[in-house]
């Protein structure tokens, strides 16, 4: 039997919701209805079961308007990406961030050149945590 998945992860359908709310902001079931890919659309049903769940994960609030609820996120999309990534480096890299970046170079994912920008943006962070901690004291 599988490992049951966090809270925390979006199942596919509840990541594509959650997409089109941080591209378009607060939005009812309809609008987002009409927002989500693929052929034949999605039931205003299952969108509104989908939305619900959410809601009740916390994942987005929901104000009403008019008649229909108005949702809107709350998990930022850098969060939920964050999940993501510490989701597949502990099941698949077994809590190795080596060797995800490995695996990257090996099947070309992660070329020098975006190696070299890599480092840069680490360099960069690093500074400005060393810029924020030199400003507690």
């Amino acid at each position: 039997m599988g490992k049951r998945r966090s809270s925390s992860q979006l199942t596919p359908l509840e990541l594509q919701i959650m997409q089109v709310l941080w591209e378009i902001g607060p939005a009812n079931v309809q609008t987002v209805q009409s927002r989500i890919p693929g052929s034949p659309k999605l039931a205003y049903t299952t969108v509104q079961t989908m939305l619900n769940v959410l809601h009740r994960k916390g994942k987005v609030k929901r104000v009403l308007r008019g008649r229909a609820y108005e949702y809107q996120p709350v998990l930022t999309q850098e969060r939920a990406e964050g999940h993501a990534v510490r989701d597949i480096v502990d099941r698949i890299f077994g809590g190795s961030v080596e060797g995800l970046l490995m695996s990257l170079m090996k099947t070309r994912q992660l070329d020098p050149r975006k190696l070299r920008k890599l480092s840069s943006l680490a360099d960069e962070h690093e500074r400005s945590e060393k810029e924020k901690s030199h400003g507690d004291d």
